[in-house]
């Protein structure tokens, strides 16, 4: 069915066409019965799929990335569509409008999507009101970020803000700081930053009565030396693994000609083109660190193969995004069907 509407989708501008195809699922899913007939068609139950990560036990690994459902706005829908875990954010403390549009671009030549989003959402308010509502026996994730006129120096209240917030109504936590698209977040990443940020969420987190996982999510531009003081940090400060990767600022390697490309300007690459870079990543990590913790595989899984790769690069369970765009919901139960013939 997706093959049949996807070139009317993509007349669409991108943004325009995410909240038109997400409304359509939310009037589908009001619709007496089609919830409960669209969950069985997506979803894959089989206790084979069950994953242990963390101390949560996913009902499969295949996770909706952050990005797609920034505000928590539908999660209903998503569980109708066979994820074992929803990703929400990235939530900064204060509301923010992001970026100027237009700030998503398709690359279909490439599978590729370029975002300049630039943390837009509600505020983690907002977003606490609706956690508060969410479908039993998701597992939810939340995406943490500090605010754009936040300076580096103060970035860390802002990260214990929201996890605070958000520690109720979420399962597991996600520190981001590695968007392209926030100025000066990237820097976050060097060591010093790094280990001030992690320590002081950590600390929190041992300071509440139910304690939840924090990932750290990583960019693939990082270098070896780099990625070796990932895994430096993450023993040290004992948090619980790293998602690999966010999106790329590298170009190189991309049918879409360069004017095109120079055209839509900066932003952060994801899709089929991040898929080899992402691959690298999980399986540096997960060598290097002789699989001392567990990694969340995510970059360019646009199909079943790609994803048996990532698993087979050391990652423990997966998150799609981009290839939603491209190949349709139909996604999430093509992987798990071929995890199952594996395992």
């Amino acid at each position: 069915m997706y093959a049949w509407i996807k070139p009317l989708i993509f007349r669409i501008q991108p943004e325009t066409a995410h909240e038109l195809t997400m409304k359509m699922l939310q009037i589908a899913c009001r619709i007496p019965g089609l919830a409960w007939l669209m969950k069985r068609w997506f979803s894959v139950h089989s206790d084979r799929l069950v994953t242990e990560v963390a101390g949560l036990k996913f009902p499969n690994p295949v996770g909706l990335a952050a990005g797609f459902d920034k505000d928590a706005r539908w999660l209903d829908e998503m569980a109708t569509l066979g994820f074992g875990f929803v990703e929400i954010g990235t939530i900064t403390p204060i509301a923010q409008p992001g970026n100027p549009h237009p700030r998503l671009f398709r690359l279909p030549s490439d599978r590729g999507i370029i975002n300049r989003m630039g943390f837009n959402n509600g505020g983690m308010e907002a977003a606490v009101s609706r956690l508060k509502r969410r479908p039993k026996g998701l597992i939810v994730g939340g995406n943490i970020g500090k605010n754009k006129a936040t300076p580096n120096a103060e970035a860390t209240s802002d990260y214990t803000k929201c996890f605070d917030a958000l520690h109720p109504h979420v399962d597991y936590f996600v520190v981001n700081v590695s968007s392209p698209n926030t100025p000066g977040l990237r820097e976050l990443q060097e060591k010093e930053p790094l280990t001030k940020l992690l320590l002081a969420l950590v600390d929190q987190n041992r300071s509440k009565t139910e304690q939840r996982p924090i990932f750290l999510k990583i960019a693939p531009d990082l270098t070896d030396a780099q990625l070796d003081d990932i895994i430096s940090l993450v023993v040290e400060t004992g948090i619980a693994g790293v998602i690999a990767t966010n999106t790329t600022i590298d170009r190189g390697g991309l049918k879409a000609s360069s004017d095109e490309v120079d055209a839509i300007g900066p932003g952060g690459l994801s899709g089929a083109p991040l898929r080899n870079r992402s691959t690298e990543v999980i399986r540096y990590l997960h060598t290097q660190s002789q699989a001392a913790f567990p990694i969340i595989g995510v970059g360019g899984i646009c199909s079943a193969e790609d994803a048996m790769e990532k698993l087979a690069a050391g990652a423990s369970l997966l998150q799609v995004y981009s290839g939603l765009v491209y190949a349709g919901p139909g996604l999430v139960k093509e992987v798990n069907r071929a995890i199952l013939k594996e395992v």
